[in-house]
Order: structure tokens, then C-alpha cells, then sequence
């Protein structure tokens, strides 16, 4: 969730900022990306925080509800940039507000850390309840009420089959196990993440990382410089 490649930030203050996202994400499904870039190359830094945001899927896939922090030290910007299903909570009007009001009086005392922590807390509370995190399909947690429902279930139509022969017990056992067979079967699907590779261009960070949910952007969100 933090990528440092410009050295803004202490080791503590990175994790800091990396776990207080993750448990974020997890319990929300809202993924908040933070770049800290020692130079973006030239390119608009509303531009760049974009592109890269969907290049390496920030958000969920199915809600497309990531935003991106890109800070460029070079040029002293600082960008805030949301996917397609966050817009509605944090439009351009109030991420152009966070990025005048919160992280550019921060980021100019050189605060930085103290700056995103701020922004990052008033984000979450912009976007606070918009989505809840899926129900983990690792089987951890799940199982044993898993293996309870099929036990249940094949209890049921042992009795049910044992039960006097008459042709309509017989049918009614086999439509009621026909009725759990759906939630018995779990898909084992799993969603697949994107690696940022390369960024584009002369840009001053290092490669992308997987672990995001393929969210697509759209160019929302606001810049300032410090």
C-alpha cells in the first residue's frame, strides 16, 4: 500500500501508514495507495497518479474503489487520484481540498508523514461505509460451517431415504437435496492481481507490485504544489 522510492518517510512511519491501510482494506475493501516518487519526469502529476493507479489495479475489481496518493519530491506535487467508484464520495472539489488544506501546509514544514497520515484518516472517513470488504474465500473461518452444512445435509437425506418408500418421500428427499446443493458447492475461484511492472516514462520510482484488485481510474481527483 506505501511505496516510498524517494526516502520521505522513517521505516516506522511507513509501516505505520502500511498497516493502518491494510486493515483498511480488509475491513472495507477500499484500497488507498500512497507513491512517495523522487521525480515524475515531467508528466502531470494528476496524470501520472492515474495512469498508474490503473495500471496496477488499485481497488477492487468489481467496485473499482481505489485512490492513489502520488507525491513527486522533485517537483514538490502532490496528487490525489480516485477510481471510477469513489468519485461519488471523494469528488475533484474535495480531493483539490485535501490536497490544499491537509498535505500542502504539511508537506511544506516537511512533514510528510504527518501530512498523509491526516489526509489518509479524513479519506477514510469520506469513504467511510460506501463498501464492505467480500467474504474471504481462503476457507479460514469458513470451514467449519462448511463441513457442518454438509454433514447436516447428508444426515438429512440419510433420514429422509430411510423414511417409509413411498415414491413422493423419495422425490420430496431428493428436491430438498437438490435445494442445498447450491450453497454446499463453493466456487474455489480466485481473483488474480496485476503487477505494476515498469512505471511509464522518465519517472523517478521503482517497478509496481502485486497485491490490488484490478480497479480502474478515471481520471478524477486533484493536484497541488508545495
Amino acid at each position: 500500500m506505501v511505496n516510498d522510492y524517494a526516502d520521505m518517510l522513517t521505516p516506522q512511519e511507513e509501516q505505520a501508514l502500511e498497516q493502518k491501510l491494510e486493515n483498511y482494506a480488509d475491513t472495507t475493501s477500499t484500497q488507498i495507495a500512497v507513491v512517495l516518487l523522487t521525480s515524475i519526469g515531467g508528466y502531470d502529476p494528476n496524470q501520472y497518479a492515474a495512469e498508474l493507479g490503473e495500471r496496477w489495479g488499485v481497488g477492487s475489481g468489481k467496485y473499482d474503489n481505489g485512490l492513489i496518493i502520488l507525491v513527486a519530491k522533485d517537483e514538490r506535487k502532490v496528487a490525489i487520484q480516485t477510481g471510477y467508484g469513489l468519485e461519488e464520495y471523494i469528488p475533484d472539489a474535495i480531493a483539490k481540498r485535501l490536497t490544499e488544506r491537509t498535505l500542502k501546509p504539511a508537506f511544506s514544514q516537511g512533514q510528510f508523514y504527518q501530512g498523509i497520515d491526516q489526509a489518509t484518516t479524513l479519506i477514510m472517513e469520506l469513504a467511510s461505509g460506501a463498501y464492505q470488504a467480500e467474504p474471504s474465500q481462503d476457507g479460514e473461518g469458513g470451514g467449519p460451517s462448511l463441513l457442518f452444512v454438509i454433514i447436516l445435509v447428508m444426515v438429512v437425506v440419510f433420514i429422509l431415504s430411510r423414511m417409509g418408500g413411498g415414491g413422493r418421500g423419495g422425490r420430496g428427499g431428493r428436491r430438498y437435496a437438490r435445494t442445498f446443493g447450491g450453497p454446499v458447492i463453493v466456487p474455489g475461484g480466485f481473483g488474480t492481481f496485476r503487477s505494476g511492472g515498469g512505471m511509464f516514462g522518465g519517472g523517478g520510482g521503482g517497478g509496481g507490485f502485486g497485491g490490488f484488485g484490478g480497479g480502474s481510474f478515471g481520471g478524477g481527483g486533484a493536484s497541488s504544489s508545495w
